[in-house]
C-alpha cells in the first residue's frame, strides 16, 4: 500500500486594508466631539450655575463651619393674631398676611434661570422625557443609538468578524478609557453635562458590553485560528498572547458577576470582583499589546484620579443613630459635618462597627441627605430597611444596650461625598415647585425645600409656589416628621407652601390622628394615591396668577417637578407630566424633571 502523506494542516489568514489603530484613533476623537458639542449646549447651565462665587466650590467637599446667624429679615403680618399666630396659613390668607422687607430696603438678588431648551423645543422635550421601558427614558434610548451608530463603522467598514479580529481587539480597547470615565464615582463627563455619576451609569453598562463583545470576537477569533492550524498550545505559551486570554477572561468576569441578578443577590461578590478584574485587565492588556498604551495608561489615570479624589472627599467621624419605628428607618446624625452640599445630593456611608456583622464594615451604601446646609443639627441621613445591610443597621440603632437607657448609640463612620443631586439645575430660578416622594424619598423632598426657604428667606429665590406630595403605606408615617413638616409651612412667609399626604394600606392599630386635627388646606392627610395631574395643574394655575403683572427680573420662568422614590413613581410622574396641555406648559414657562430613583 503506497504511503499518504497526512494534509497539511489549515492556515487561516487575516487581512485588513484599514489601519485598525488608526481607525478607532479617529472613531475615538468624533466621539469626543460629539460630547464637546453637547456640553457646549448646557454651557448656559453650567455658566448660571456659577452665578454667585459662593457657588463655585459647593456641591464638592464636605466640612465643618461654625454657625454664624444670619442677618434677619423683618416681616410683617396683617392679621389679627399678629406675629404669634401659630395656625397654619391657607391658600388664602398666606400671601395677603405677610410682606417682605428687607434690612436695607434692597431689592432681591434672584439667581439666572437657564432653560433646558428654547420654547419650541418644549414639546420634543417632553417626548424625549418618555419613558422607553422603566426607568429608561426616549432621550437615554437615543443617545444609546447614536453611540452603537458610530461602533458600527469601525465594526465593518472594510472588514468582518471571521476575517479579521484584530480590528475588533482595537475597537474594545478603545473604548475603555470611556468605560472607566463612567464608572468613577467623581465623573467628569458628568460633570461637565450637569449630571450626576447614576445619570450616566446606562452609558456605562452599554459600552462595557460593547467591549466585552469585541474582545471576545477577536479571542475566539484567534483561538479559532490556532486550533484548525493544530497550534493553540505552542501559540497560547507565548507570555504576550495568555496575557491577551486573561485579559479576555477578566472582561467576561466583569459583565457576567454586574448583571442584575448578582447585583441584588451577592453585592459584595459583584464589588469585589469587578474590583479586581478591572485592575487585572489594565496590565494584561498593555502586555498583551504594548502598542494599546495610549488607550490603557488614560484608563489608568482616570481611575487613579477617581481613587484620590474620594480619599480626599471622605470623612471619618462619628455619627448617631436612632430608630424610628413609625418609618422604618434609622436616623443618621452627623453633627462634625454641616456644610458642603447642594440640596438633592447623596452621600456614600459606611459603618465600621463590628455590629454590622463580619462583612457589613466593608460596605458602603448611598443615601440622600435630609438636612440643610449649615443646619444645627449637622448632616442628617434617613435610612430605610430596604435589605440585609440597612436590617443590620436599624437593628444596631435599637440594640438592647442602649434601648433600655434611652440613649441614643453612637458609631464610627465613614462618610463619602456628596454626589449627584440637581446638577447644573438650580431649583430656586423656577417660578413654581412640586415634589413627589414615595416612603424614604421624602428625604430628597425636604432637603430641597428647606434649601428654598432659606433662600426665599435671603431674597435669592423665584419660586412663588411650592408643592409636596408624600406617599406612604401608613398614617403614622406622618408621626415623627409632623413637626418638620408644620415648621415648613410656618417658616415659609413669602412662598405658599402646600403639604399633601397620601396613605396606601389600612392604618395598623389605631388611627393616629383625630378627624379635627387637620384644620388646614396646607397640610392634608388623605387615603389612596394622589392625582398628580389635577396637583399639577393647580400649581400651574397659582404661578400663572401670581406671576401676572410683575416686573420683567420676576417673571414665570418654569416649573420643576422633583421626583424621589422607586422607578414606577418616577415613571407614572413623568407620564402626568407629559400630559399636560402644551399651551398650560408654555404659561408656566415650561416643565422640567428631575428624578432621584431607588435601585440600581
Amino acid at each position: 500500500m503506497a504511503y499518504t502523506a497526512p494534509p497539511a494542516p489549515t492556515v487561516v489568514t487575516f487581512e485588513s486594508t484599514a489601519d485598525p489603530a488608526a481607525l478607532v484613533y479617529h472613531i475615538d476623537l468624533f466621539l469626543i466631539a460629539i460630547f464637546a458639542a453637547v456640553v457646549l449646549l448646557r454651557l448656559p447651565r453650567l455658566l448660571a450655575r456659577l452665578w454667585k462665587i459662593s457657588e463655585w466650590g459647593t456641591g464638592h467637599i464636605l466640612y465643618h463651619t461654625n454657625l454664624r446667624r444670619s442677618a434677619t429679615r423683618r416681616v410683617d403680618f396683617n392679621s389679627e393674631a399678629g406675629s404669634r399666630h401659630h395656625d397654619l396659613a391657607t391658600d388664602d390668607t398666606h400671601w395677603s398676611s405677610v410682606q417682605r422687607v428687607s434690612e436695607k430696603g434692597s431689592a432681591p438678588s434672584y439667581p439666572p434661570h437657564a432653560s433646558s431648551c428654547p420654547r419650541f423645543l418644549r414639546g420634543a422635550l417632553q417626548l424625549l422625557n418618555t419613558r422607553f421601558n422603566p426607568g429608561v427614558s426616549m432621550l437615554q434610548v437615543i443617545i444609546v443609538v447614536i453611540y452603537l451608530a458610530t461602533l458600527v463603522y469601525p465594526a465593518f467598514y472594510k472588514t468582518n468578524p471571521f476575517s479579521d479580529p484584530v480590528r475588533y481587539g482595537w475597537t474594545g480597547v478603545s473604548q475603555l478609557p470611556f468605560v472607566f470615565a463612567l464608572s468613577s464615582k467623581n465623573n467628569v463627563l458628568g460633570y461637565f453635562l450637569g449630571s450626576g455619576y447614576e445619570k450616566v451609569h446606562i452609558l456605562h453598562r452599554v459600552i462595557g458590553r460593547v467591549i466585552v463583545l469585541a474582545v471576545n470576537i477577536h479571542g475566539l477569533g484567534f483561538i479559532y485560528q490556532w486550533n484548525l492550524e493544530g497550534v493553540f498550545m505552542d501559540k497560547i505559551s507565548n507570555p504576550n498572547n495568555y496575557w491577551g486570554l486573561i485579559s479576555l477572561i477578566c472582561a467576561d468576569f466583569l459583565v457576567f458577576f454586574s448583571t442584575s441578578w448578582w447585583r441584588n443577590k451577592a453585592y459584595n461578590l459583584f464589588l469585589s470582583t469587578h474590583i479586581i478584574s478591572a485592575s487585572l485587565i489594565l496590565p494584561a492588556i498593555i502586555t498583551h499589546k504594548p502598542a494599546t498604551s495610549p488607550y490603557i495608561l488614560t484608563a489608568v489615570g482616570i481611575m487613579v484620579l477617581d481613587r484620590v479624589m474620594r480619599w480626599i472627599k471622605t470623612r471619618i467621624t462619628t455619627a448617631t443613630i436612632r430608630p424610628l419605628p413609625e418609618l422604618g428607618v434609622t436616623r443618621v446624625e452627623i453633627p462634625s459635618i454641616n456644610a458642603g452640599w447642594r440640596a438633592g445630593q447623596h452621600v456614600r456611608i459606611r459603618i465600621l462597627s463590628s455590629g454590622m456583622g463580619l462583612f457589613g464594615w466593608s460596605e458602603t451604601h448611598p443615601f440622600t441627605i435630609a438636612s440643610i446646609v449649615k443646619g444645627e443639627e449637622g448632616m442628617i441621613l434617613m435610612c430605610k430597611k430596604t435589605g440585609d445591610w440597612t436590617n443590620k443597621l436599624y437593628d444596631l440603632a435599637k440594640s438592647s444596650a442602649y434601648e433600655g437607657e434611652g440613649e441614643a448609640r453612637k458609631v464610627r463612620v465613614s462618610v463619602e461625598g456628596p454626589y449627584g443631586g440637581p446638577g447644573h439645575r438650580i431649583f430656586a430660578s423656577f417660578s413654581a415647585a412640586v415634589f413627589v416622594a414615595g416612603g424614604s424619598g421624602i428625604t430628597f423632598a425636604l432637603s430641597s425645600i428647606q434649601d428654598l426657604i432659606q433662600k426665599d428667606l435671603e431674597g435669592h429665590s423665584r419660586v412663588k409656589v411650592i408643592h409636596l406630595v408624600w406617599s406612604v403605606q401608613d398614617p403614622s408615617s406622618l408621626v415623627h416628621l409632623l413637626p418638620l413638616l408644620t415648621s415648613l409651612v410656618q417658616q415659609s412667609v413669602f412662598t405658599p407652601i402646600r403639604i399633601s399626604v397620601f396613605y396606601t394600606r389600612a392604618p395598623i392599630g389605631k388611627f393616629p390622628f383625630p378627624d379635627t386635627f387637620f384644620r388646614s388646606t396646607a397640610l392634608t392627610l388623605s387615603p389612596g394615591r394622589p392625582k398628580v395631574s389635577k396637583i399639577l395643574e393647580t400649581v400651574i394655575s397659582k404661578a400663572v396668577s401670581l406671576g401676572s403683572g410683575v416686573k420683567d427680573h420676576e417673571k414665570i420662568t418654569g416649573l420643576i417637578v422633583g421626583v424621589c422614590g422607586p422607578v414606577g413613581l418616577a415613571d407614572s410622574v413623568t407620564a402626568e407630566v407629559g400630559k399636560v396641555d402644551p399651551l398650560r406648559r408654555d404659561q408656566v414657562g415650561g416643565i422640567e424633571i428631575h428624578d432621584e430613583c431607588f435601585g440600581w
